[in-house]
């Protein structure tokens, strides 16, 4: 790892004072030109347009990790036991199939949509129970479990042109790259990429730039490190809270990055010294993120 401490450093501002206990999976909405978040454990999906500045959030009936866009509308929810379609407008949710609907230890974690317009998502225990996770693929409305035994899948993110694809498990500290094909199907084993075992923090979910740089949040150490091409840490997001979750670009130049947060496991004390932990965060960073294409269903 890069200790080089010239290395770029930003500062992170408070977006939306939301609070949540576990937030995660910040979506992009281009078409819509709003962001969307999720308070897993409160089973809570927030929003925010940057725009006007208003926000708010809808009250799930089930845990949700991601809100992706669809190609057709809407939004495809990734939760515990189901994955949904839901309109924003009238709040209405249709259930379209089970996702590992038969395992009450699993609920729905870390997903992104790849560049084929398809969805990496993944699962993991309840409570963290060690191998009860896996990763899968939603494929033109085919779901393929790509690997099983993971504790924690994070770090789901993709090269723009499609030749790679990254994940962690965070409990292993390392990030690994996987070659993908033409279809965007996983090709031989994942290779260890960066490691983080022996660093402060624990690396959770990450978002790719326009410039082929990885920006990975590392949970318990109150940072997202931006990372080059070959796993070195080339800048870095400093936040006033511990626990940041994952990142993603937002904004009509994709150059604005917002940052969820968690206030999990924290102690009465640790609330007082982080009032704001699981709220949403933002840097402006002049740097423009990857467009990510909608989710096709079919």
């Amino acid at each position: 790892m890069n200790t080089d401490m010239s290395v770029s450093t930003w500062q992170a501002e408070l977006a939306v004072d939301c609070r949540c206990s576990l937030g995660e999976g910040p979506q992009w909405d281009a078409r819509n030109q709003r962001l969307y978040w999720c308070d897993i454990l409160e089973k809570q999906l927030h929003w925010l347009t940057p725009a006007t500045g208003e926000s708010g959030h809808y009250q799930l009936d089930h845990r949700v990790s991601l809100a992706a866009p669809l190609a057709e509308g809407g939004l495809l929810l990734v939760g515990e036991g189901r994955l949904s379609r839901f309109n924003p407008s009238s709040g209405s949710i249709e259930k379209l199939s089970d996702f590992e609907a038969d395992n009450p230890v699993t609920r729905s974690n870390d997903a992104r949509i790849d560049r084929h317009g398809s969805l990496w998502l993944s699962s993991m225990g309840k409570s963290a129970e060690r191998s009860a996770g896996s990763l899968y693929r939603l494929h033109r409305g085919e779901l393929s479990r790509l690997r099983s035994g993971l504790t924690i899948p994070n770090a789901i993110c993709f090269s723009a042109d499609g030749e790679f694809a990254w994940f962690t498990d965070t409990v292993t500290g390392v990030v690994m790259r996987w070659a993908l094909d033409s279809d965007g199907w996983p090709q031989g084993e994942p290779q260890p990429w960066a490691d983080f075992f022996s660093s402060q923090g624990n690396p959770d979910g990450a978002v790719m730039d326009s410039e082929g740089c990885l920006w990975l949040a590392l949970w318990g150490a109150g940072q997202v490190v931006r990372l080059d091409p070959n796993g070195e840490i080339i800048g870095r997001v400093e936040l006033p809270v511990s626990q940041p979750s994952c990142p993603a670009f937002a904004g009509p130049d994709l150059k604005t990055l917002y940052i969820t947060t968690a206030q999990e496991g924290f102690s009465a004390e640790q609330l007082a010294q982080e009032p704001t932990a699981g709220s949403l965060y933002v840097v402006e960073t002049g740097i423009k993120g990857l467009a990510e294409l909608p989710l096709r269903l079919a």
